[in-house]
């Protein structure tokens, strides 16, 4: 599929499994940051709306704006962090490169590159929209 040229309606019904959308106060910044930071590709990008790629992973950033009639707006805080509770793990990215990196782009390291036991070495960035991204590579 091309993401670059697709409908709303093709897009729409073509999704399959979970899905993921977030809401951003500015699109474009939010590209910028996880394009720079974590290698993504968007396609589509504009003040109201981008579709991303995170290697064979699809997903959404939305502005408030087009959230105008959804009852969801409205229960969003108006004071960071709204994505509170929200862990985004990117298995395929380098924790610590992401970390050097990530304060360049308006991320905070909340945790730095730590060993786990669970078999990764992961981080945990904070965006300006309060969602958690953690970069990971198995130990």
């Amino acid at each position: 599929m091309d993401y670059e040229t697709v409908s709303a309606s093709d897009f729409g019904a073509s999704l399959r499994g979970i899905g993921l959308n977030l809401l951003v106060r500015d699109v474009l910044a939010h590209v910028e940051s996880l394009s720079a930071l974590f290698g993504m590709r968007a396609f589509q990008a504009s003040r109201n709306f981008s579709i991303l790629t995170y290697g064979q992973q699809v997903f959404q950033l939305h502005a408030d704006a087009t959230y105008a009639t959804h009852p969801l707006l409205n229960l969003l805080p108006e004071n960071p962090p709204r994505g509170a509770g929200v862990q985004i793990h990117l298995f395929d990215t380098d924790p610590d490169d992401a970390a050097a990196r990530a304060e360049t782009v308006g991320f905070t390291v909340l945790q730095p590159p730590t060993d786990k036991p669970h078999g990764l070495r992961e981080c945990f960035l904070l965006c300006p929209d309060g969602y958690a991204w953690v970069p990971s590579r198995p130990l």
